[in-house]
């Protein structure tokens, strides 16, 4: 800044000297520009005193707004971070929440599940008792009428009664009720539920046994026991105490003896395609034991009859031969005689005629075969048909009323396979029966056709 000053002041000096170089004197020169330095000089210090006046409130100013930056920074930064922050928490809790609704699906689904598995399970005797519960439990997820958590309770509802009912149980229970008897009249009495077993003792005591589910019936049906346990199994009932007949089989062997099926109900579970099936089966049988007395009485020429024949021929008594030819029954003799009437023709010719008549008995012998054949290929394949369309219709009833009932699943999948064992039943035989007729009718054609040959090697050697 000084030599700037001095560089000013130089030039300023050099210029007035210039300017009054021609005319005025050097001295008044040289005071003025002191004057004029001098002047300069003060207001410098007088501006350089103002700067330092206000250079330290400005440095103060400048230092706080420094920190009000700083400040705001940090706030700045703390917001970003809490922002941050909060958007984080929110997607936790978004998962949380799908997690937790995702869960409360799931537990919805298995009690929903177990209350339909319970309600299939319960005696029908005992359902009168929960109806309403199970009910209320079963319809509450589709229920727009109530929030998620009554829903829930509804269902938790259900889960109590039937742990209330497995205590129940231990000891075993009575309650009032109705029962069909063995003769289909409903009659009132009480029921006693003993574990897995129900039974059940009118009031007048007349009807007492054991009751069970029949299927298309609102009402248990009451399965008599042996007489002698029904007046202790009266007492038990209606008393508190009496004598309980045991069954090791939890009331098993008594289904396993009403689910024996005679032979007529076995065919019925087979449906229209059984009796197809069945059909078939009779058909294949009649026509195998047609085939059998057909077969077995086609006659063929013996050695004897060959011979014979050929011993009359050689004696040149051709008409005596065609005679003894024809003694013999069928197609043999009708053979002989044809080839004794034409034994003076050539051997071609001879054997032209004779394999004629062989060709004429062929189809008689093998007809039907082919149709008993077919039989065993279809009837397979009929059960097969069968098997499907039931197993179809037992689809169709999960779909309907889902797979708690196990015992009607079961049932349905039994009846399906009925047509496939029917089928099997009529194929297996059949094949067998087919076999051993296409045996017996290519042994037949074979002795035959042995004998033709033999009475044209004897007519060659008499010629």
């Amino acid at each position: 800044m000084k030599s700037l000053f001095k560089t000013f002041a130089g030039a300023l000096l050099a210029c007035c000297a210039c300017q009054f170089a021609s005319g005025q004197d050097m001295n008044q020169v040289q005071q003025k520009v002191d004057a004029d330095l001098s002047r300069s000089l003060a207001e410098l210090s007088e501006l350089r005193s103002q700067i330092a006046e206000e250079k330290i409130p400005l440095s103060k100013e400048i230092s706080s707004l420094e920190d009000q930056v700083l400040s705001r920074q940090r706030e700045y930064d703390r917001l970003l971070r809490a922002r941050d922050s909060r958007n984080l928490d929110l997607d936790q809790l978004k998962k949380q929440v799908d997690s937790m609704a995702k869960s409360n699906e799931y537990i919805t689904g298995l009690l929903n599940e177990y209350v339909r598995n319970l309600e299939a399970q319960i005696p029908i005797s005992e359902f009168t008792r929960y109806e309403d519960t199970l009910n209320k439990a079963k319809f509450a997820p589709g229920n727009t009428n109530l929030d998620q958590e009554e829903k829930l309770a509804a269902q938790v509802q259900a889960l109590d009664v039937a742990l209330a009912r497995m205590d129940e149980l231990i000891g075993g229970y009575t309650f009032e009720g109705q029962a069909l008897s063995p003769d289909g009249i409903l009659e009132d009495g009480k029921f006693l539920v003993l574990g897995p077993t129900v039974f059940f003792a009118s009031n007048d005591g007349l009807v007492v046994g054991q009751a069970e589910t029949q299927v298309n019936t609102a009402d248990p049906i009451v399965v008599q026991l042996p007489a002698q346990f029904n007046a202790g199994l009266s007492e038990l009932i209606t008393q508190g105490t009496g004598t309980l007949p045991a069954d090791t089989t939890l009331g098993k062997a008594i289904k396993v003896e009403r689910s024996s099926d005679t032979f007529a109900e076995h065919i019925e579970k087979g449906s229209y395609v059984g009796y197809v099936i069945i059909g078939l089966g009779v058909v294949a049988l009649l026509l195998g034991s047609f085939k059998v007395i057909e077969i077995s009485s086609f006659k063929t020429a013996s050695v004897k009859d060959v011979q014979d024949t050929l011993d009359l021929l050689a004696e040149g008594k051709t008409e005596e031969a065609e005679a003894r030819a024809n003694q013999v029954k069928g197609v043999a003799g009708e053979m002989l005689a044809r080839g004794a009437e034409h034994s003076k023709e050539k051997r071609g010719v001879i054997e032209e005629l004779m394999y004629e008549r062989i060709l004429k008995c062929r189809p008689n012998l093998e007809r039907f075969l082919p149709f008993i054949a077919l039989i065993a290929a279809a009837a397979p394949l009929l059960g097969l048909l069968g098997t499907v369309i039931g197993m179809i219709r037992t689809f169709n009833l999960i779909t309907i009323f889902g797979t708690g009932d196990a015992q009607s699943l079961s049932k349905g999948i039994s009846e399906a396979l009925v047509t496939t064992e029917l089928g099997l039943i009529v194929a297996i035989p059949a094949l067998l029966l087919h076999g051993g007729l296409s045996r017996f009718a290519k042994r037949k054609l074979a002795q035959l056709e042995q004998a033709a040959v033999a009475f044209l090697n004897g007519l060659s050697l008499i010629k």
